[in-house]
């Protein structure tokens, strides 16, 4: 799968899903696996950096990123 799920809980680090195929929609999989109310985004596996030296480091940064692609649902 060429997508990755994005969110950050406050005060934590930049958490990476990788989703597989497992019939449910990439929407889905976010509102299922990211904390209740936390916005995730859909992003093109080259938008996460492939050094994960710095990774405690990154940051997410919705000025770039755009709208969220959803909220977890806490499901």
């Amino acid at each position: 799968m060429d997508k990755r799920i994005l969110f950050q809980p406050p005060g934590a680090v930049v958490h990476v899903l990788i989703p597989v195929e497992c019939g449910l929609t990439l929407e889905e999989i976010g509102v299922k696996d990211v904390p209740e109310g936390l916005p995730f985004w859909i992003v093109d596996i080259e938008a996460v950096p492939a050094d994960r030296s710095f990774r405690a480091a990154w940051e997410l940064d919705p000025g770039t990123l755009g709208p969220a692609s959803g909220k977890g649902g806490g499901v």
